[in-house]
């Protein structure tokens, strides 16, 4: 039972289950019964599924009135009591646990569920017509088996309460969507029931239980693009003796039904998860991707990027291509490039900084949170790392730009430990308004601790710098604010044209 199992609680890679109901289809005869388990086994043993046989069981004394007990006018009554089996469906379920079945029932009656945990089924179907049946739900869930019920009918305040009951009750059991006419014409299959129930209980198996003309192979290809696991058909053979109905399938049409359900599924491909691309189409793609080429001559140990690169076709193999560049991924020469060369991958360094952005930004958006102050991602952020991400927990600052007109407001972010290295201004003057935590300015020769609160102006020309010892955010309020204008102490951070990585999309 562990292959079900995991159908049933969409753990894993479970094979899916394809049920073949039986239903009145023996026809009371159990040599019939046992031949058509067979050559549907024959049938299955082609297909990489698992499979179930689904039985009916109705205690035939109790489930019929005393008054209508004889009352072959009425076509249910006449069906039900022409095919009773009663025990000997015990040999029927032997055979199809002899062949390697699941053996399922759906129970009618309360008393049948007691004969379907005396006979060892393995899982209790719940049919449409039952769904809402208290009383024979209440008896189900005495016992521990797994349970598939169809929803044929039912409202979606229905559907709600049946899974609450189970899940309340740690029941392990799956969903059908069905449709309960006989046969189903191909207008009213409604197989986008299916996304419904997997979208509204996302922790419960959805299944399809099929009432669609037999020779109807399109509709299981559907339910499996929906994502169905569970598959239920019933199935009749061809007989001189015996007529079948219009719902039913022989083996040729399940055989025809089971490869169109392979075929569906090999077209789906994985599921919850992205696929793995093979290498011919990874090779098809690349070939009309974009090569790094030198816009001018690169020397060795320079930064490779947008400022000295342009991207053309055709690449060459091994070379880097235009996908590789990004603002997370540094590219070092480890040779000197003459203009219009191809960068290739082997003559550069390749350095992957975004789980250290990453990284940060959780940080920062952690201490935003401590301060309880509301941001939006659509403002301009950076992180400045004035000598490089790998100092950026001792030397940065993260600034998010809020507004920058005639005025300009920002808030700036000092991590733990973080220290702003010293530097001035020559267009704008600033004021800052500390909003959270702790910081400590120089500003000139004066030394300022600050907190929460505290408002500081400096003028243009002011050399400043500022540390925070627990994190602090503060507001910079300012004139305009120029790129330019921005004159550090230390002529290395002002050599560094890459101190700054600036995002889109920053809260996580």
């Amino acid at each position: 039972m562990e292959n079900i199992n995991q159908t049933l609680n969409q753990e894993g890679e479970a094979k899916p289950l394809f049920v073949f109901e039986m239903a009145n289809n023996h026809m009371g005869d159990v040599d019939y019964g046992l031949k058509i388990i067979r050559d549907v086994y024959r049938v299955s043993q082609n297909f990489p599924f698992n499979f179930a046989f689904k039985f009916q069981y109705r205690d035939l004394d109790t489930f019929i009135h005393p008054d209508y007990k004889n009352r072959m006018d009425l076509k249910y009554i006449k069906r039900f009591s022409e095919t009773r089996l009663d025990e000997k469906y015990l040999i029927l379920k032997i055979e199809a646990e002899k062949l390697g079945f699941t053996t399922m029932c759906t129970p009618f009656d309360e008393k049948s569920v007691e004969t379907v945990i005396e006979q060892n089924y393995d899982i209790i179907k719940i049919a449409s017509c039952s769904f809402t049946d208290w009383s024979l739900l209440e008896k189900i869930i005495q016992y521990d088996k797994p349970i598939i019920a169809s929803t044929g009918a039912a409202n979606l305040d229905d559907v709600d309460k049946v899974v609450s009951f189970f899940q309340h009750r740690h029941k392990q059991f799956a969903l059908m969507h069905c449709v309960g006419q006989y046969p189903t014409a191909i207008d009213q299959l409604q197989l986008n029931q299916i996304t419904l129930l997997k979208e509204r209980y996302p922790d419960v198996a959805v299944g399809y239980s099929t009432h669609e003309e037999p020779d109807n192979y399109l509709a299981v290809m559907l339910a499996v693009a929906k994502g169905a696991r569970i598959f239920e058909k019933h199935v009749t053979i061809d007989s001189d003796k015996y007529s079948k109905n219009n719902y039913s399938a022989t083996p040729d049409q399940l055989a025809k039904w089971l490869a169109a359900a392979e075929q569906a599924l090999a077209m789906c491909g994985v599921v919850n998860v992205r696929h793995q691309f093979v290498s011919k189409e990874l090779a098809d793609i690349r070939q009309f991707q974009r090569g790094v080429f030198a816009a001018v001559d690169i020397a060795k140990g320079q930064k490779i990027d947008l400022k000295n690169t342009f991207f053309a076709f055709p690449n060459q193999d091994g070379q880097v291509v235009a996908n590789d560049m990004s603002k997370y991924t540094e590219f070092i020469s480890l040779k000197d490039f003459k203009a219009n060369e191809p960068i290739m991958a082997i003559d550069a360094e390749k350095k992957e900084i975004r789980e250290k952005v990453y990284e940060a930004i959780k940080k920062i958006n952690c201490l935003l949170k401590q301060a309880n102050l509301a941001v939006s991602e659509k403002w301009d952020f950076e992180l400045s790392h004035h000598y490089g991400l790998d100092k950026f927990y001792e030397y940065g600052a993260s600034l998010i730009t809020c507004l920058n007109r005639e005025y300009c407001k920002k808030l700036i972010v000092l991590l733990p430990g973080q220290q702003h290295p010293a530097h001035h201004h020559i267009i704008k003057e600033e004021t800052f308004h500390i909003l959270y935590g702790d910081a400590v300015f120089v500003i000139g020769d004066k030394t300022v601790e600050a907190k929460a609160g505290d408002i500081l102006t400096l003028e243009r020309g002011t050399p400043h710098s500022f540390f925070s010892v627990n994190g602090c955010v503060f507001e910079e309020i300012s004139t305009t604010h120029y790129p330019n204008d921005s004159f550090y102490e230390d002529e290395a951070i002002s050599k560094n044209k890459n101190r700054k990585t600036v995002l889109t999309y920053w809260i996580v």
